[in-house]
Formats: C-alpha cells, structure tokens, sequence
C-alpha cells in the first residue's frame, strides 16, 4: 500500500469512527430525554419513586422540634438554602412563594426549606428571613438544627448534594455549594421527582405532577 492510499484509508476509519461516536451520543440522548420537552418523560420527574425520606429531627424557625412525624399524610415540597447565600436561594426562595401564593386553598401542602448553614441560621436568621418572602408560618416552614443531621439529610436522605465550600465561615461569601432541586414528596414520605428551581418549565412540570399527585391522594 502506497503512501497516498494509507492517507485515504485512515482518513476513512477517523470518519467511520467520529460518525459512530456521534452516533451513539445521539441515541444516548434520545434515550434519556425521548421527546423534548415532553414534561412526563424527563427521567427525574413525572411522579416515579426515588425511595423515602429517613426520619430527621430538626427545628422549626418558631423554635419548636420538628421532624418527618409532623409531616404525615402530608404532600410536601422540599429544598435546601441559606440565608446568606447570594447565588440561587433567592430565587428558590422567590419560587416557593409562588407557590405558596397559588396553593392557598391547598392547607394539607407543605413547603419546607431547609438551612445548610445552620452554625448562622439560628430559628431568629430564618424567621427575619421568612418575613422577606411572606412565608405563611402554617405553610412553609423553615429547618435547621444539628449540621451533621442537615447533611445526612440532604446527602444521603435526599441524594442532593450539599458541601462547604474553602471559604466557608466568611459572612459576605455564598460559601455553601448546594444543589437548587425542589423535592416533591408524597403523604407516604416517598420522593416522587425532582424539579430544577431556577427553570421556569420544570417548575411548570412541578405543578402538574402537584396536582395529579393531589388527585390521585382524594380517591
């Protein structure tokens, strides 16, 4: 084989092997996301079950105990903040309020925001915080407590990540990496999707899977 025909004959296998990677990454795709923006497929939401949340024993920001006990029977949406963050806990802040607004005939829904800061969010931090977003104290509650039990939650309850980040303990600094997911959960304690608080679609998706969790609960 010539030097001109060796040329040819790699240059057709980098062809043949880039077009079969693409290929694959294409199928792989439409694998997992099947027909876009097909709200009832994404695979993290549509009312599946990604197991129960364990037990926890916190503290509501009016200073009174609270655990998974005093959420039974209860359809509730989670998330995890701080209240000095500057990144996207605002914003999640801002989308629970929404949907405190539009579930005000819903008493038996839940919002429940948990501190992943909790050395500074003392039950005074986050009811100064509460205050800001006119969180119902009936309907959105705010946690804190034991950091350790915080993390176990998040991490290893929830499957969200929540980690200090270097410069963690510095007062003007969004120090806490956390994930920005709202975590739908069932009367049954089960978690049944997760809905990316910052896009506008999934939290239109959060409401659909809401309501027909809500109709599938009154039978």
């Amino acid at each position: 084989m010539n030097h001109l025909s060796t040329s040819r004959f790699l240059w057709g296998f980098l062809a043949i092997a880039i077009a079969a990677a693409l290929g694959a990454a294409v199928w792989t795709g439409l694998r997992v996301w099947p027909r876009q923006g097909g709200w009832d497929e994404r695979p993290l939401e549509g009312l599946k079950n990604f197991g129960a949340v364990p037990d926890f024993s916190l503290m509501e920001r009016s200073g009174k105990p609270f655990g998974l006990v005093d959420l039974h029977d209860k359809i509730w949406i989670a998330n995890f903040i701080y209240t000095n963050c500057k990144d996207t806990c605002p914003l999640q802040s801002a989308e629970m309020a929404g949907l405190q607004n539009d579930l005000a005939d819903k008493a038996d829904i839940k919002l429940v925001s948990i501190s992943v800061d909790p050395e500074r969010d003392t039950p005074q931090a986050l009811s100064r915080y509460a205050e800001r977003f006119k969180a119902d104290p009936d309907r959105w509650l705010f946690l804190t407590g034991e950091k350790r039990e915080i993390y176990r939650l998040a991490q290893e309850g929830f499957r969200l990540s929540a980690v200090p980040a270097s410069n963690a303990g510095q007062e003007n600094d969004a120090s806490i990496l956390h994930s920005a997911r709202f975590v739908l959960v069932d009367g049954k304690a089960q978690i049944r999707g997760y809905y990316q608080s910052t896009d506008a679609e999934a939290m239109k998706r959060l409401r659909r899977d809401l309501k027909k969790l809500l109709r599938r609960d009154m039978r």
